[in-house]
């Protein structure tokens, strides 16, 4: 029994941890990723014109709709130099709610003040400039290769260049805040002269519509010369990786624990062997093979549900601990959480408890059967 326990509890901790990295991954990605992105399939950019938006605005339940446009742009700060990905976003970007005060570590949350731009830059591209949001006497400097025919002498027309104030700093995740500058959709599309060109459109679905339903109406609206898709889509093959390791993970706890059960195996085969004469007197009595089966069966089921309660229950002891109280630490200063995540959720338990339940009807069959062999009166 307890062994069964430990590894029921095992598999139960595991499947809660992945439970727990798929919900990080995916408040991340929601964090810096739309509700719904609609993208251009035949190429980079794409022509929004005032009929094309209004049609997708007057959709039933699109709430915001934010025009994109995002390239990689060359920057310097002072002495300091880097590549990064410019998203140049319409006002409304912020009205989404995708950056909040956690996200925010240093600077004021704008876009614009007046007349004035600001950029919100990725701390790790703050740290790699040595970037100061408080200082208005070094702008940022944005540059951009124009593509112009070959041949040309004039060095100026081979890029084009803006200023810009650096507002504030965000901190999501690495790879995004190594990368990423957010700024007014203006100031883009006159540095990449992209006039009504735009890269994608983020939307934020009205409260009380399903972010699916109103994917699924704008891909019949847009046809198949647009993707649309929604926050897991646009990872998909995140997700799919994530639910594969929690699969083979499982099936790898699954094995553990069946040569955990092995043990009900000797234990009714043994069991069996020393309780030969009594079979016997059983059979003496009118006991027939399937009584006799369902007697070691039971004590089989008996031995394997007992293991199984007291693990799940120690599971789930462990994981709520770790919920509240954080027993295992990420052991990394610059993780996004001090503590692993776990997160329970019922069907693992139900999985964990059919699984067991087969795996201990395999196993005991053997010696309930072997138990029948006793029927003789030679054993009395």
């Amino acid at each position: 029994m307890i062994i069964v326990a430990v590894c029921t509890a095992a598999l139960i901790i595991v499947l809660s941890v992945f439970n727990g990295l798929s919900n990080l991954i995916s408040s991340l990605y929601s964090s810096f990723d739309p509700q719904i992105k609609v993208e251009y399939v035949k190429g980079k950019s794409f022509d929004l014109t005032d009929s094309l938006f209004t049609e997708i605005e007057a959709t039933e339940g699109i709430g915001i709709l934010t025009e994109v446009i995002e390239d990689y742009v060359y920057i310097r700060y002072r002495k300091s130099e880097m590549v990064a990905t410019i998203k140049g976003v319409s006002d409304n970007f912020l009205e989404q709610g995708r950056f909040d005060k956690h996200n925010i570590v240093s600077g004021e949350l704008k876009l614009k003040e007046g007349d004035v731009s600001y950029a919100i830059v990725g701390q790790g591209i703050q740290y790699a400039l040595s970037m100061s949001p408080e200082n208005d006497l070094h702008p940022l400097q944005v540059h951009y290769i124009k593509d112009i025919k070959s041949g040309s002498l004039d060095v100026s027309k081979l890029y084009s260049k803006k200023n810009i104030l650096p507002g504030s700093v965000f901190a999501i995740e690495k790879s995004y805040d190594e990368n990423y500058i957010f700024v007014p959709l203006d100031f883009v599309k006159d540095l990449l002269n992209y006039d009504k060109r735009r890269t994608s459109l983020e939307i934020k679905v009205k409260n009380g519509y399903e972010v699916d339903n109103v994917r699924d109406e704008l891909r019949n609206i847009l046809g198949n010369d647009f993707r649309v898709q929604n926050n897991q889509e646009q990872h998909a093959d995140i997700y799919k990786l994530l639910k594969l390791e929690k699969l083979f993970g499982f099936i790898a706890f699954a094995f553990i624990l069946a040569v955990g059960s092995i043990n009900i195996f000797f234990s009714l085969t043994m069991l069996a062997i020393d309780k030969k004469q009594d079979i016997s007197i059983l059979y003496s009595l009118g006991a027939t093979d399937n009584l006799i089966k369902k007697i070691f069966l039971g004590e089989g089921i008996i031995i394997s549900l007992s293991g199984a309660i007291v693990g799940l229950m120690l599971g789930g002891t462990i994981c709520w601990l770790q919920q509240n109280f954080g027993l295992v630490s990420m052991g990394m200063e610059t993780s996004v959480l001090e503590n692993y995540p776990v997160q329970m959720e019922l069907t693992d338990f139900l999985f964990t408890a059919v699984s067991l339940i087969i795996i201990t009807f395999i196993i005991a069959y053997r010696p309930a059967v072997m138990a029948t062999r006793y029927n003789s009166a030679q054993y009395l």
